[in-house]
């Protein structure tokens, strides 16, 4: 049987498993049908929420916890990531003001601020960080990012907006800042419409936070003599892309990265995939959403471009998710076993996970003896 080096390179089954647990239960289970092959860990993330727990599980990392407030403005206790040489940082906005942060029965998306963040990256360049990631998924505001500028230094009171207070070390800081999503902030495509309802905003506090955000975006241009409201991205967790777009002059720099991206390169992902014979990938939908950038979909090109196979694995699988990988060259598999509920699903644990490990080592020692008979 031909003894294969397998890369496992999930993104997490949100809301149900990390991407560590979910690399972990693959790994449990293919060991179980091919126990003689090495394994190799590469958990990821697209800068949302648990990237973090995926960054810091590859090494080269330390964890800094840090009390700030919350996106209600409780105080809560929030990590972020130093790496080994002092040099660079990686804040996830999830830790201070994500949505996991709010129980359903508060949520409140008029009043929840990014605030939290800002302390975060405070904290970083408090401690002489100057180059900095910021993963910006997952969060349970519409701010427009007014919260991590207030602290950062800025004052505004509703009419104007005086940003003579920014912390003058900025103009030090390399930020690179995970997104991926393309979305403007306003408008029927823009931040409020379409995460609005996923944070808890009624149809009528969605056209509210679009109306504010409007304000918002009116009050920091005029402030800064930046356009940046249309730019793709802008809407990305709730307007924080766009606030931070705007002040980008006062950064030594600033971009916009999609967030497999920064975290392959934050992990060793290509390393480890010089070194793959097989790569297994997955998240917790395989669906339409694949094509634009998730995950599974970023992990499928670059094992394409290395010559390397691709499986990805999905709690759920469409049509529409299966062709995405397909065009690449990758082979999605679901891990569900019977007809169920997502609410069962995410219940199930990782238990359904590892079998779905095990039957795809199955097939793969099956193949491997058709090639043999066929060369035979």
């Amino acid at each position: 049987m031909t003894r294969r080096t397998v890369l496992f390179a999930p993104d997490s089954f949100k809301g149900s498993l990390t991407s560590v647990q979910v690399a972990r239960a693959l790994a449990v289970g293919w060991s179980r049908g091919r126990p003689e092959d090495e394994i190799e860990h590469a958990p990821l993330g697209d800068g949302g929420e648990g990237s973090i727990h995926a960054i810091a599980f590859a090494g080269g990392w330390d964890w800094v916890q840090a009390t700030v407030a919350g996106p209600l403005g409780t105080d809560v206790n929030a990590g972020w990531l130093r790496s080994d040489d002092g040099s660079r940082a990686f804040v996830e906005l999830a830790e201070a003001s994500g949505l996991s942060r709010v129980a359903p029965a508060t949520h409140d998306p008029i009043r929840a601020s990014t605030r939290g963040t800002g302390q975060l990256l405070e904290k970083a360049i408090d401690a002489g960080i100057r180059g900095i990631i910021l993963g910006i998924g997952g969060s349970a505001t519409t701010d427009g990012a007014l919260g991590i500028l207030e602290a950062l230094g800025a004052r505004d009171d509703g009419t104007e907006l005086d940003l003579t207070g920014l912390d003058p070390r900025l103009a030090d800081v390399e930020l690179e800042i995970a997104c991926d999503v393309s979305n403007p902030l306003l408008g029927a495509t823009g931040a409020a419409a379409t995460y609005g309802p996923q944070k808890g905003a009624t149809p009528a506090q969605v056209g509210e936070l679009d109306d504010r955000l409007r304000r918002w975006a009116d009050r920091l241009e005029r402030a800064t003599g930046r356009r940046e409201r249309d730019t793709p991205g802008a809407g990305a967790a709730g307007g924080t892309g766009f606030g931070l777009l705007t002040i980008a002059d006062r950064f030594r720099s600033l971009v916009l990265r999609p967030g497999v991206e920064l975290v392959m390169e934050a992990t060793g992902f290509a390393e480890k995939l010089a070194r793959a014979d097989l790569v297994i990938t997955g998240e917790g939908r395989i669906d339409e959403q694949t094509a634009f950038g998730k995950t599974a979909l970023g992990v499928a090109r670059r094992a394409a471009e290395a010559g390397v196979p691709c499986l990805a694995v999905g709690g759920g699988v469409t049509q529409a998710g299966i062709e995405a990988l397909a065009a690449v060259g990758a082979v999605a598999v679901s891990v569900a076993e019977r007809p169920q509920s997502v609410e069962e699903a995410m219940a199930a644990g990782t238990a359904p996970v590892e079998r779905c490990g095990e039957r795809i080592a199955g097939l793969v020692s099956i193949a491997d003896r058709v090639g043999a008979s066929s060369r035979s």
